[in-house]
């Protein structure tokens, strides 16, 4: 399955003037928004968002509901979710988990 089209073009709009510090690379079978080098957000090849997350805090995040640890090859990734397709329908959901990837990755030393 591709990544959604739609979908990336609402994170390039959620993104606002943070867009212009942001490089698009195709990954993960999807299309990800790296800052400094290090992924924040992608709109998932598998449908959804994937969010880069403190994993200090990633629990919490978790039992925000409609949202799962990201896997790669059957192990779970720390600090990283998928949101489903359905949580982001809503701009200001989607506002919001793009807020806390881009946040996550300006904390961390560029690549």
């Amino acid at each position: 399955m591709a990544y959604d089209e739609e979908l990336a073009d609402r994170i390039r709009d959620a993104l606002g003037p943070d867009v212009a510090h942001v490089v698009e690379k195709k990954m993960f079978g999807g299309l990800a928004f790296l800052v400094g080098g290090n992924m924040a957000v992608a709109a998932s090849g598998k449908g959804g968002l994937l969010v880069r997350a403190d994993p200090d805090t990633a629990g919490d995040l978790l039992r925000a509901g409609a949202v799962e640890p990201m896997e790669m090859g059957g192990k779970k990734m720390t600090g990283w979710l998928r949101v489903t397709a359905e949580t982001v329908t809503d701009d200001d959901a989607l506002d919001e988990w793009v807020r806390h990837g881009v946040g996550y990755a300006k904390t961390l030393p560029p690549k």
